[in-house]
């Protein structure tokens, strides 16, 4: 019998699977796409659907909801302020998981979870502007040239 199946373990305790898929959600939600194995990613998708849904109804208890799931200010504001706007027409399927081959250590198969019509920009989130450090790097040589 098949009583009590529901989901994939993942050769994890509760405790770290939770936690895991915690962070993944926050991740997901931050970059707006992640490369991670075939069956987290398989996991994660209806997890994100349903943080997207609700999301989508502002109120005060459903930001209490997404708070206690996500445990991260930044991602709920902007599940609430960003992604239910663009999702707002559309009834379901906001993220889509593509198969990225193998990895190479151990033969793992890896996909790629994103959000359907994200933003490209979300992924250069955390990345220091480089060019900010060129106009700086030329102007303490100048410096250093004419003294």
């Amino acid at each position: 019998m098949r009583h009590g199946i529901g989901y994939r373990k993942l050769n994890k305790t509760g405790e770290h699977r939770k936690a895991l898929f915690k962070n993944m959600l926050n991740s997901l939600i931050k970059y707006e796409q992640i490369v991670t194995t075939l069956p987290k990613a398989k996991e994660l998708k209806p997890q994100i659907d349903k943080v997207i849904t609700i999301g989508k109804k502002n109120i005060l208890s459903n930001k209490k909801k997404l708070f206690s799931k996500l445990q991260n200010k930044k991602s709920v504001s902007k599940v609430f302020e960003e992604l239910s706007k663009r999702y707002s027409s559309r009834k379901g399927g906001y993220s889509r998981v593509l198969r990225a081959g193998f990895r190479t250590g151990d033969d793992a198969p890896m996909a790629v979870i994103e959000l359907v019509d994200r933003n490209p920009e979300a992924k250069k989130v955390d990345k220091p502007k480089k060019v900010e450090k060129k106009d700086n790097e030329k102007r303490t040589d100048q410096k250093v040239a004419s003294k």
